[in-house]
């Protein structure tokens, strides 16, 4: 089997993989969500949730640019030339931006108060609209 014949197992490795990924955000949305709430409904800290979404939130940004890496890269092996996808390119793209900005924003939270919070929440709903979209092209790619 020749490095041209795993291609197509590639593709379907890279959107699976992309996937769970995007279910890892929906997860780690939620998680968000739940501390957003409750801190807004003045309950006392639920440690926890905050403790999850804070130490898996790198991992899944690291998972997310590796996904974004590796289709950049399955691209070039493919069409030797990197937009043979445009619109998933620059999703893509978009995508990976708002994690990592996303991610030097959850640096500079330090106190229930931070003005930080509010852009933090928002990218993170972004991102999530995002990967929805990027899998429907995605889907539209392998399909």
């Amino acid at each position: 089997m020749s490095s041209r014949d795993l291609i197509p197992y590639l593709r379907i490795a890279h959107g699976f993989f992309n996937i769970m990924v995007m279910l890892l955000f929906c997860y780690q949305g939620s998680l968000g969500l739940r501390i957003r709430r409750h801190r807004k409904e003045g309950g006392p800290p639920i440690f926890k949730p905050v403790r999850r979404h804070r130490k898996f939130g790198p991992i899944w940004v690291v998972l997310g640019l590796l996904g974004y890496l590796a289709g950049w890269i399955l691209v070039y092996f493919d069409h030797r030339h990197l937009l043979e996808y445009p619109a998933h390119a620059l999703m893509g793209t978009v995508l990976a931006v708002a994690i990592c900005t996303t991610f030097l924003i959850s640096r500079r939270i330090k106190s229930l108060d931070s003005p930080w919070r509010t852009p933090h929440f928002l990218l993170g709903i972004g991102i999530v609209c995002l990967y929805l979209v990027q899998a429907f092209l995605g889907l539209g790619i392998l399909l």
